[in-house]
C-alpha cells in the first residue's frame, strides 16, 4: 500500500507540474524543424503554422529547414531533443512510411514521438506529359494494359506519398509501370514536362500552375471528391479508379514531452487551421487545413503505418 501511495504521489505531482509549466509555456523562441528544402508543402504549411502559433502564444516559432535522408535527418534531432517543448518537427506520409521502408530507422515513426496535431492534407493530381496519347485516367489504364512494363513514372524519391500512391494505383488496375525516382519533385517536373518521363502525380500546388499553363495534362484527382482549386479535374474514383490517398503535414513532439503542452499546442494549432482566412489560403493551393487533436493525430499515423506498410511490401519497394 506504501509504494502504490508513494507511485500515486509521485504520479500527481508530475501532473501538477506539467499542468504549471504548461500554463508559462513558451517563455522563450521554439524551434520548428521542417525535413525539406523551403518551398514545397511540407514548408508552407509550416511556416503558416509557426506563425499562427507565435500570435498565439506570445512567442516566435522559428522555421528550421533540415533536409536529408527522406527527411529522416530532421525527424531524428526531433526526436532526440530535450522534451520541453522547446524543439518541434513536421512531418508528411513519407514518415509513416519510412516505418517500414527502412530497416535500421533510427527511431520509431509512432513511439519516438508525441503526435501533437495534423495540420493539413493534401490529395495528389495524375498528371501526364503532352506527349502521351491519353487523356483521362481510364485511357492511361489501356495505354499500360496495352504496353506493360513500357510507361514510366516519376516521383520525388522512393517512398514518398506520389511514389507509393501510384504504386497502389498500379496494384488495384493490375497495370504495370516502370518508377524514376528523382531526388525532388523540382527535377522530376522538369523531365516529365520535356518528355522524358511519361506521368507523375504530385500535390496540386506543384502540378496546377504547369497544368494551367498548357505544359503538362491532368488525368485525375486522388481526392474523395473534386478539390475547388481544380473542378474541372475529375477524380481517380470517378472514372471507376477506387484509389483515394495523397500527403499531409503533421506537427511533432519528441516522446516525454508533457501532456499539458503537447495539448495546449494542439489547441493553438486547431483554432489557427479553422479560421477562415487560413482555410482559404490552404484552399488556393489545394491543400485542406485539419488542426486535430493529439489523439486523433496519433490513430491517423497508426492507420498510415500500417496502409504504407502493406502496399511497400506488397509492390517490393525497396531502398537502394
Amino acid at each position: 500500500m506504501r509504494n502504490v501511495m508513494r507511485s500515486l504521489f509521485v504520479w500527481t505531482a508530475l501532473v501538477v507540474c506539467g499542468a504549471l509549466e504548461a500554463q508559462d509555456y513558451p517563455t522563450r523562441p521554439v524551434r520548428v524543424l521542417v525535413p525539406y528544402t523551403p518551398g514545397g508543402i511540407t514548408d508552407v504549411v509550416t511556416r503558416i503554422t509557426a506563425l499562427e502559433l507565435g500570435k498565439a502564444l506570445g512567442q516566435t516559432f522559428v522555421v528550421d529547414n533540415r533536409p536529408g535522408a527522406n527527411s529522416i535527418l530532421a525527424v531524428d534531432m526531433v526526436s532526440k531533443a530535450t522534451p520541453d517543448g522547446y524543439t518541434l518537427g513536421t512531418v508528411i506520409a513519407a514518415h509513416a512510411a519510412n516505418q517500414t521502408l527502412y530497416a535500421k530507422l533510427p527511431y520509431d515513426s509512432v513511439k519516438s514521438f508525441e503526435h501533437v496535431s495534423l495540420l493539413a492534407t493534401s490529395p495528389l493530381i495524375v498528371c501526364a506529359t503532352n506527349s502521351l496519347p491519353a487523356t483521362s485516367i481510364k485511357e492511361l489504364i489501356d495505354l499500360a494494359k496495352a504496353k506493360p512494363g513500357t510507361l514510366t513514372f516519376a516521383s520525388s524519391g522512393i517512398g514518398a506519398a506520389a511514389h507509393l500512391t501510384t504504386e497502389l494505383l498500379m496494384a488495384t488496375t493490375g497495370i504495370k509501370m516502370v518508377h524514376v525516382p528523382y531526388k525532388g519533385t523540382a527535377p522530376a517536373l522538369q523531365d516529365l514536362i520535356g518528355g522524358q518521363i511519361n506521368i507523375m502525380m504530385d500535390t496540386p500546388s506543384s502540378m496546377l500552375p504547369h497544368v494551367r499553363a498548357g505544359k503538362l495534362k491532368a488525368l485525375g484527382m486522388t481526392s474523395e471528391k473534386r478539390v475547388a482549386v481544380a473542378p474541372d479535374i475529375p477524380t481517380l474514383s470517378e472514372n471507376g479508379v477506387p484509389v483515394v490517398g495523397g500527403t499531409w503535414v503533421g506537427l511533432l513532439a519528441p516522446a516525454g514531452t508533457p501532456k499539458p503542452i503537447v495539448d495546449k499546442l494542439a489547441r493553438a494549432a486547431g483554432a489557427a487551421m479553422s479560421r477562415p482566412d487560413i482555410k482559404e489560403r490552404f484552399t488556393q493551393l489545394g491543400i485542406d487545413s485539419v488542426g486535430n487533436t493529439s489523439v486523433e493525430f496519433t490513430r491517423f499515423l497508426k492507420n498510415e503505418v500500417a496502409k504504407w506498410a502493406k502496399v511497400i511490401k506488397d509492390a517490393n519497394v525497396k531502398i537502394d
